[in-house]
């Protein structure tokens, strides 16, 4: 659901990118004034695994689409909903500068879309209230499910308004809007799914976590050796294997506009903003679609279109993507965990 720059206008990119950095902001400030240093390598090794997770694409069947998970609620059950946030701004950041998926202009709208709904919304108005202090398998597998079923719905319906509100792609309303919610809603029911498998793993390994978590409190004296191996390994195999089995049809969001506009990508302005943050992500991303970098004479040679693509796609560039991308998830994720704790040090 990462949204392109060719849906936004610079007023509503520019918009939700102020909305999208007070919100990082906030959760900077509350984690700052409860720091807690033992929660950094979980932050890390989860943003890795969700980098390496949301490269796996799955379809949707009989529909010719396909999607892949958020991990928004993941993150927020097992780090609570600030840390969650800001490390979901981190794989969003590291996808959009270093890999050009979803566009500069638009990465406000997609921390917003795709954060905001899960940590602030979904987690502790649905997850924690049937969840409440004594999990069981049950309730989190009907929690996790309704929480990421609803949080996707949201986000998709977001997308729609702010690609409505931008007014400069011809996406009729309604006919966007009842394309968009239904196939959301078949990919939040099997992020549900993944979300429930992942925070069981957790729960059965150290149930404190999300105790601890859900009541914002410190992992301070808590082993998490089996969690972090588990999760760290869960992230190498993801990143650098199974997303050789990630599907070929368009996500939920280009299948959309594919039967909404007869095209599954839209042309950006040729100048202005658009061709400016253009060419920075051209520059930056040195995996663009998470792959090596085309060479000008590749680049030229015309494409066998017609031809099937072979399942599944054993590419070294895609592997050498998902292991780079969770590196520097990893790396970013930490570093703020670690700055936020080592900056209330200093104000104390």
């Amino acid at each position: 659901m990462h949204m392109a720059d060719a849906l936004l206008s610079p007023a509503v990119g520019g918009t939700m990118w102020a909305v999208a950095a007070g919100l990082t902001a906030y959760s900077a400030k509350k984690l700052k004034e409860s720091p807690d240093e033992s929660r950094v390598p979980l932050m890390g090794v989860l943003g890795a695994f969700i980098f390496a997770a949301q490269m796996i694409n799955f379809s949707i069947p009989i529909t010719g689409s396909s999607g892949h998970i958020g991990g928004g609620m993941i993150l927020t059950i097992l780090l609570g909903p600030y840390a969650a946030f800001l490390v979901l701004v981190s794989v969003l950041v590291v996808q959009a500068l270093f890999f050009a998926d979803g566009g500069l202009l638009a990465l406000g709208c997609n921390i917003f879309n795709m954060a905001f709904f899960p940590c602030f919304l979904a987690y502790p108005f649905i997850y924690l209230k049937i969840v409440g202090q004594n999990p069981t398998q049950k309730k989190i597998l009907i929690a996790a499910t309704l929480s990421a079923v609803i949080g996707l719905q949201l986000g998709a319906f977001s997308v729609v308004l702010e690609t409505m509100a931008s007014g400069i792609s011809e996406l009729p309303f309604k006919t966007f809007l009842l394309l968009m919610q239904p196939i959301h809603l078949a990919i939040g029911f099997v992020e549900g799914l993944v979300t429930t498998a992942v925070v069981t793993f957790v729960w059965k390994a150290r149930p404190e976590v999300l105790r601890l978590a859900a009541n914002k409190a410190p992992l301070k004296g808590i082993p998490l050796k089996k969690v972090l191996v588990g999760l760290a390994l869960a992230a190498v195999i993801t990143g650098g294997g199974l997303s050789w089995f990630a599907s070929s049809y368009p996500d939920g969001l280009e299948w959309s506009m594919a039967r909404t506009a007869g095209t599954e990508e839209l042309q950006s302005p040729e100048d202005g903003i658009h061709a400016f943050l253009g060419r920075i992500q051209e520059k930056s991303a040195f995996l663009p679609d998470y792959g090596f970098r085309e060479s000008s004479t590749e680049a030229s040679k015309p494409s066998d279109a017609g031809e099937p693509a072979s399942w599944p796609v054993v590419d070294s560039g895609t592997s050498v993507s998902g292991i780079v991308g969770g590196g520097l998830t990893l790396l970013l994720a930490a570093v703020i965990g670690t700055a936020l704790s080592g900056l209330r040090r200093l104000h104390n």
